[in-house]
């Protein structure tokens, strides 16, 4: 299951327990008892984003201004993206305004990003951490519509299509590819393994473990996570399947993909 609401659906998970149905929680650690979990590694996506924030910055790092744009406080994937991006991000920068954006909508994401552009002033803010690529795009919305001639470095995550153009234009510095299809497939063998009794084999597909609010030492697989830039779009995104270059460089971007040797 692919919980929205981890902790709501916990009578759910138990019910299930209770009538000894195996669970599998995906992408999203659901609370309750279940029988493992697959996800990427979101402390990593965190960290990944932080690492590239500093990069963009380099020797200007510790006299900078950041804005960070959390994702749902409601999800439990939030707090590890957050926890990791700290880990690299915190008393190496100014992280100057924080704001956890209810359900991951753009829209406040905007209006979050608007209120720290008046707050900190348009040409102060360095750097944007946002937690996905559709907060992203509204932070860059935001910083566009304030006046801003050049946007500084902006996280995301999910390579999202648009997201990918904008790494393209320039707009957008990174986002946070997770394959989806190594994530799909471990999911489908854990549960086979876990049906057909293969103790032996789910064993090793879940050498991870993780601790949710109501349950230690869950078998987990967390798949890795590559930062995806300018650089690596052919051999993340277009070799994965997931977009063509086609796809990418449509009429408003073909002249950026030639230049960047997308072709």
């Amino acid at each position: 299951m692919d919980a929205v609401d981890s902790k709501a659906i916990e009578a759910d998970v138990r019910k299930a327990k209770d009538a000894g149905i195996p669970v599998i929680a995906y992408d999203r650690l659901a609370q309750g008892p279940i029988d493992a979990y697959i996800s990427h590694d979101n402390e990593l996506v965190g960290e990944v984003q932080g690492r590239a924030l500093m990069e963009a910055l380099g020797d200007k790092a510790e006299s900078s201004k950041i804005v960070m744009l959390n994702g749902s406080p409601a999800d439990p994937n939030s707090a590890r993206f957050k926890q990791g991006a700290l880990g690299v991000l915190q008393n190496k920068v100014a992280i100057a305004k924080s704001y956890d954006v209810e359900e991951w909508l753009p829209k406040i994401a905007e209006a979050d990003m608007r209120k720290a552009v008046a707050a900190i002033g348009l040409n102060d803010i360095a750097a944007v951490y946002a937690a996905n690529d559709g907060m992203a795009g509204a932070a860059i919305d935001a910083l566009k519509k304030a006046g801003a001639t050049k946007i500084p470095p902006v996280t995301g995550q999910d390579a999202d299509l648009p997201a990918v153009q904008r790494i393209v234009s320039g707009e957008q510095y990174m986002t946070v590819y997770k394959s989806f299809l190594e994530e799909a497939n471990g999911a489908a063998d854990m549960a086979v393994a876990k049906i057909q009794g293969q103790d032996i084999m789910f064993d090793a597909l879940t050498q991870d473990t993780v601790d949710s609010p109501t349950e230690n030492d869950i078998p987990s697989m967390l798949v890795p996570v590559v930062a995806l830039t300018q650089a690596n779009i052919k051999e993340t995104v277009i070799k994965d399947g997931v977009y063509t270059v086609k796809d990418i460089c449509t009429a408003a971007y073909a002249a950026r993909c030639a230049a960047i040797g997308l072709t």
